[in-house]
């Protein structure tokens, strides 16, 4: 026979380590708070966003990690990259030589638009035209990439016997 353990008593190992803090502090539910407040970074004015990261993909210097790494930190937060971030990106990658790397860029920019990607979308195309015109660019939808290559034709797709 089973005896069924209250459930403090399962709860109770969880409290085994104590809460990380910051040293000097004293462990409390204001601390935590602090320290939740504190971690959601300075509040920066969009012109400095774009700007710094504009900065970042017009060095000279730079290689195809740190293309890869800014991108990945650019696509990852909750935003659409305004077309100078954009048309920077795509020089870069340019630089290095690396076309696939724009092909992922469009596609994820595409992606970041979500359900506004009808109206987004092209206004973006619209305003980078003139650099992928310029770099010799095509945009994944002329490329046949905006469908998987084994893409299989719905039952509405397909024509009537």
């Amino acid at each position: 026979m089973f005896r069924l353990l209250p459930i403090a008593n399962l709860l109770r190992g969880a409290s085994k380590f104590p809460p990380v803090v910051r040293s000097g502090a004293v462990p409390g539910p204001g601390n935590i708070v602090g320290a939740i407040r504190q971690s959601h970074g300075c509040d920066e004015d969009p012109a400095e966003f774009d700007a710094r990261y504009e900065a970042y993909f017009n060095r000279p210097d730079i290689d195809g990690w740190e293309i890869r790494k800014a991108m990945t930190d650019l696509l990852g937060m909750d935003l659409v990259p305004e077309p100078k971030i954009i048309v920077a990106a795509l020089k870069a990658c340019r630089r290095v030589n690396d076309y696939a790397l724009t092909t992922r860029f469009l596609e994820a920019v595409k992606d970041r638009c979500g359900d506004q990607a009808g109206t987004l979308y092209p206004y973006l195309v619209g305003e980078i035209t003139p650099t992928l015109c310029e770099l010799g660019i095509s945009l994944p939808e002329e490329m046949g990439y905006h469908k998987p290559e084994l893409w299989m034709k719905t039952i509405l797709e397909t024509e009537p016997f």
